[in-house]
């Protein structure tokens, strides 16, 4: 190997984000972040993931804070970081389609609030759910990646893949992320994917995903000795389970090698000792369960991500019929198939277990249908890579005509509106797009933020008043 052209591996670190999304849903606050920042400035990541995904939501709806005000103070304290985020496309960060002057005003913010990077992906792989917010983050001088979704089936061969990259490339996308967010990348089928969208594109590869079936350090070994450029993983105290590989022992994997990333183990060190008590406070109050930290080889058995399968267990718990689990586990593939085996990622993963659940309880397909099933059925979240199977689309949509077109491009431009309707709320321009969100759950964070002002002011106002003896 001490011949073999140096190529280091980049690391992307998600303890900010993901790790604490996938382990302890997402309820790390932002005080907690802050006295670190400094630390982890120093390291030389390649990116900080920080924002995004999950986080907004649960600022606002579980932590009572501001997510443009968490953004704004890690932006303060990363001087020399690039903050990333994860961003699902047309859906922004919710889990509708919104209209493009939407997208383009949430990119902007977020560009001019601190993101360097966004990391952008549709549940379907339905690129044209992307090219608003590619668009958008070019237009913002951002960094803008598209995060192709994981997952099995005859249709996603070798030649797929290299295809999709290829035109990624052609959309003006910055680098291309393999987002396997099931656990499903064994390690030499990384090996070819990898190669496949190499070959396909000369865009640099990112590979992120979860250790949830037990394979994740063994598959980022393999995709980095194939090519792949940045990998994502998480700090010790809050890595493994159904959150990433940790940094330190992937830095300490290629130490020595070609793709040696250089990064220093002892400042590692001295932010994982920051981050271990918070784990063992998450461990003793129970927000961090122990059965997350597992190993899920089910998750391979079944080709179904590990929340998926936690999910059915709850709704067949419910209805009392658990004797049903295998029955269930048989059927969802047989549902994704008519659905035109999407990737099963959020919302899809829940669209596709819910109607298999209803299939199996029913005792008749689809005599019970969500108005979920309908809307991926009618073609509301985009085009899937293969077609719907046509007997089902009919039991379940009648004749509705189904959508052919972009999705978006039948919704008219919704800013104003939305605008008006939260106009009397508004402190900071960022507010109209955390209600075009989630309209209740933001309506519910202002009126808190507007009663803690109001304490403030007239705590200030007593002390004023207050006369002290001389």
């Amino acid at each position: 190997m001490a011949d073999q052209v140096k190529r280091p591996v980049k690391i992307t670190e998600t303890i900010l984000r993901d790790a604490h999304q996938s382990l302890i849903a997402t309820r790390m606050p932002t005080e907690l972040m802050l006295p670190i920042v400094e630390k982890m400035d120093q390291v030389g990541y390649h990116s900080v993931e920080c924002w995004g995904g999950a986080t907004f939501d649960a600022c606002l709806r579980f932590l009572k804070e501001d997510p443009w005000e968490r953004l704004r103070k890690l932006r303060d304290g990363f001087k020399n970081s690039k903050l990333q985020m994860l961003f699902r496309g047309q859906n922004i960060l919710g889990y509708n389609h919104y209209a493009d002057d939407v997208v383009e005003y949430f990119v902007q913010k977020s560009v001019a609030n601190g993101i360097d990077i966004i990391r952008i992906f549709d549940c379907l792989n339905d690129l044209r759910n992307l090219e608003t917010a590619v668009k958008a983050t070019k237009k913002e001088k951002g960094h803008a990646q598209i995060a192709l979704s994981y997952t099995l089936g005859d249709a996603y061969t070798l030649e797929y893949w290299e295809q999709t990259a290829r035109q990624i490339e052609e959309m003006g996308a910055d680098s291309i992320c393999i987002k396997d967010m099931a656990g499903l990348l064994v390690p030499y089928e990384a090996s070819k994917l990898v190669s496949a969208l190499k070959a396909g594109s000369n865009l640099p590869i990112q590979l992120h995903t979860h250790y949830t079936s037990g394979v994740a350090s063994m598959t980022y070994l393999k995709a980095v000795e194939a090519g792949c450029d940045i990998i994502d993983c998480a700090m010790s105290p809050l890595a493994l389970g159904t959150s990433q590989p940790a940094t330190e022992v992937m830095v300490e994997t290629f130490r020595g090698t070609p793709f040696d990333s250089g990064l220093d183990q002892n400042l590692l060190a001295e932010i994982a000792d920051y981050f271990r008590p918070y784990r063992e406070e998450c461990l003793a109050s129970g927000l961090l369960n122990p059965k997350v930290l597992g190993v899920n080889i089910k998750t391979l058995m079944y080709q179904v991500p590990g929340g998926m399968l936690s999910n059915l267990v709850s709704q067949l718990k419910e209805a009392r019929a658990e004797d049903k689990y295998e029955a269930v586990l048989e059927e969802v593939p047989r549902v994704r198939k008519d659905f035109g085996e999407p990737p099963l990622v959020t919302p899809s993963s829940q669209i596709v277990g819910t109607q298999a659940v209803l299939n199996v309880l029913q005792g008749e397909r689809y005599k019970l249908v969500t108005k979920e099933s309908k809307k991926i059925l009618s073609g509301e979240f985009g085009q899937t890579i293969k077609p719907f199977n046509k007997e089902v689309q009919k039991k379940c949509i009648g004749d509705t005509e189904p959508i052919t077109c972009r999705p978006a491009d039948l919704i008219p431009p919704q800013l104003d509106k939305f605008r008006e309707e939260c106009k009397e709320w508004i402190q900071q321009d960022e507010d109209v797009l955390s209600y075009a969100l989630f309209p209740q759950v933001a309506m519910d964070f202002f009126r808190y933020r507007q009663a803690q002002q109001t304490k403030v002011d007239v705590t200030a106002a007593e002390a004023e008043t207050k006369s002290y003896p001389v």
